[in-house]
């Protein structure tokens, strides 16, 4: 795994970026600790930083020139198909045994048309000296990243938004997107808090010569056909598709291990891996203060199982509060996702370890796995219950809610899911994926509404099913909010983390499965389930799903209290940034320390992370 940056000027004279581009380059160091290099003409440069996996040696270094320097290469991520792509280079003598070279020279070969042969996650930069042109290109699924700004003088990327904000580019609030990220925590699709500066989407290049910028799909979400087959088979198919993908995964010349959680996925990413990789490295985070949550017990039956080398790390509050500052320090735009935190721990861990980890992400979004698919599914047919539940909710709406007690958080999600049912069916879906739902009350300047309803009909349709909101999930959840956080957090600990459930064969398979694969009655994510119930331990099925959330609201009342209100709660610093309604915002902190204080945490939180970041990078 790597870090990119660069740029390329549009004007005819370029001015001098050399000192700019050694600092984004540096900014990036956690991302490639094992070496760095330049490739700089007039107009253009290009800069890298690199954690060695395949071909550990020198010649894998970046940037990577052909023979003639016509041609240069930064890259980042692995190919895993690049063997097989090899084939194709008939007549090219290649100096090293790495996927770059080979990415290198079939991007010379077929140009952007190369990117639909590769299987693999990346985020790349390849310039053409001869024709002055630059194409930037991310993966499919957007597992890794890939920043722009871009302005009539010149284009500037990254991996991180750190990278960009060493060059001198304009520090402005893009009001929209702080919008999004209040509603879902996270900055969806191609949004940046900053004006100027975009995220390339999934599957997407950018093509930039002279001063043309062409922005393209290689691949999209298109409606799939449907697979003509019985459910046994089905299963069969997931199961031998999981073992091809997870044995590519296996590639490397570095130590490599798995998470394993103690649930069905990343359980069967360990079962299949131990097919291929005996005496395989696990690691698991268990939960000392929240014995409730601590799902170590699964994760080591399986561990037991598979004859894994399986280590455990169990935190408690203070250890999730000591590495506070740390995942805040990294972060470089506001994210709110709190899992974050237990996140950036594992892979601290599990760094000390092995260099490469496979992890069990993208299986919830491809097949249904969350409590809000069963809801949304459950909402789209008439019901007594659902009935009852639209009729109920002024009564229920009033009762104590929080996630801290049972009762309380039953009230809190029948609260949640009367009010949703009263909902269109595609506003459902923003619902449940959002905080709250009127996140504007909190800002001073509306956003205006067309602009927010083009953002939503640009990823669900107005009358949508259970497959339109999976695919919601993908565009948005997966490489928003998912992927983010386990990039972000796992290169902060120059940690690579690769995820067989996002191979895009298995990625086609799972969109062409009926609704009722993957969700039947009140089961959620039933094929996966169903298909390595005879390989994984009896002990992990008919057990709720634990997801382990960092107790922000004891956090809030008592620990970060006097930050909350030094940094958030601070009537003059709010009037003078001019950005949050003063009043709303300081009634949050009201909600917060009474006794029916519901998801406000959630708000809070995001507020919180934003003023830390404002303060780093805005001030």
């Amino acid at each position: 795994m790597c870090g990119i940056t660069g740029y390329i000027f549009f004007a005819s004279d370029p001015q001098s970026y050399t000192k700019f581009l050694e600092k984004s380059i540096d900014s990036l160091c956690l991302r490639g600790p094992d070496s760095g290099g330049i490739y700089a003409t007039e107009k253009v440069s290009l800069g890298h930083t690199r954690l060695s996996i395949i071909d550990t040696s020198a010649l894998g270094n970046q940037p990577m020139s052909d023979p003639s320097d016509r041609y240069t290469l930064v890259f980042n991520g692995e190919i895993y198909n690049y063997l097989d792509l090899q084939k194709e280079l008939s007549g090219i003598t290649l100096k090293s045994t790495s996927d770059t070279e080979v990415l290198l020279h079939l991007l010379i070969k077929y140009g952007s048309d190369a990117l639909e042969k590769l299987n693999g996650f990346f985020a790349l930069a390849f310039y053409d000296q001869q024709e002055d042109q630059l194409l930037l290109a991310r993966d499919r699924m957007g597992i890794k990243p890939l920043h722009f700004y871009q302005d009539e003088n010149q284009l500037i990327f990254g991996s991180e938004m750190k990278a960009l904000l060493e060059f001198p580019i304009p520090r402005k609030l893009n009001l929209e997107a702080l919008h999004w990220y209040l509603k879902l925590n996270y900055l969806p699709g191609n949004l940046s808090m900053l004006r100027g500066v975009q995220k390339l989407e999934p599957g997407h290049f950018i093509l930039a010569k002279g001063k043309e910028l062409t922005i393209k799909a290689f691949w999209e979400l298109e409606k799939s056909d449907g697979i003509q087959t019985d459910y046994t088979s089905a299963q069969s198919g997931l199961i031998d598709l999981m073992d091809k993908s997870v044995q590519s995964r296996l590639m490397t010349d570095v130590p490599l291990g798995a998470f394993l959680s103690g649930g069905t996925d990343s359980s069967a990413v360990v079962a299949l891996a131990t097919r291929h990789h005996p005496n395989l490295d696990t690691f698991s985070v268990g939960y000392r203060d929240h014995s409730f949550f601590d799902e170590t017990a699964y994760a080591e039956l399986v561990a037991k199982k598979f004859n894994t080398n399986h280590h455990v790390f169990s935190l408690t509050n203070d250890d999730l509060l000591a590495d506070l500052d740390s995942v805040l320090e990294y972060i470089d735009e506001p994210f709110a996702d709190s899992s974050a935190i237990p996140t950036y721990i594992l892979s601290k861990h599990v760094s000390k370890h092995v260099k490469v980890a496979l992890s069990g992400d993208g299986a919830d979004e491809l097949f249904g796995g969350y409590y809000k698919h069963l809801a949304l599914e459950r909402s789209l047919k008439p019901s007594i219950s659902n009935h009852l539940l639209r009729s109920l909710n002024p009564i229920i709406s009033h009762f104590p809610q929080s996630r801290s007690g049972k009762w309380t958080n039953t009230f809190r999600r029948l609260d949640r899911y009367g009010s949703m049912i009263k909902k269109s069916p595609s506003e459902r879906y923003w619902m449940l994926a959002s905080l709250t739902d009127d996140p504007g009350c909190l800002l001073r300047k509306q956003i205006d509404k067309s602009s927010l309803d083009k953002f939503k009909k640009k990823y669900l349709k107005s009358n949508p099913n259970l497959s339109d909101y999976l695919d919601a999930d993908l565009q948005i959840v997966l490489s928003g909010d998912m992927l983010t956080k386990v990039d972000l957090m796992s290169m902060a600990n120059s940690l690579e983390v690769r995820v067989p459930f996002l191979d895009k064969d298995v990625v086609q398979f799972a969109r062409s499965l009926p609704v009722n694969f993957k969700i039947k009655g009140s089961m959620r994510k039933r094929i996966v389930q169903d298909a390595f119930r005879t390989i994984l331990p009896e002990e992990l099925y008919n057990r709720p799903k634990k997801g382990f959330e960092v107790p922000l609201l004891q956090w809030m009342r008592n620990e970060l209290l006097s930050d909350l209100d030094l940094t958030l709660f601070n009537r003059q610093h709010l009037e003078e940034q001019g950005v949050f309604d003063t009043e709303n915002v300081m009634q949050l902190r009201h909600t917060l320390m009474s006794k029916n204080p519901g998801d406000v945490h959630g708000s809070i939180w995001a507020l919180y992370i934003f003023q830390k970041w404002y303060a780093r990078y805005m001030n």
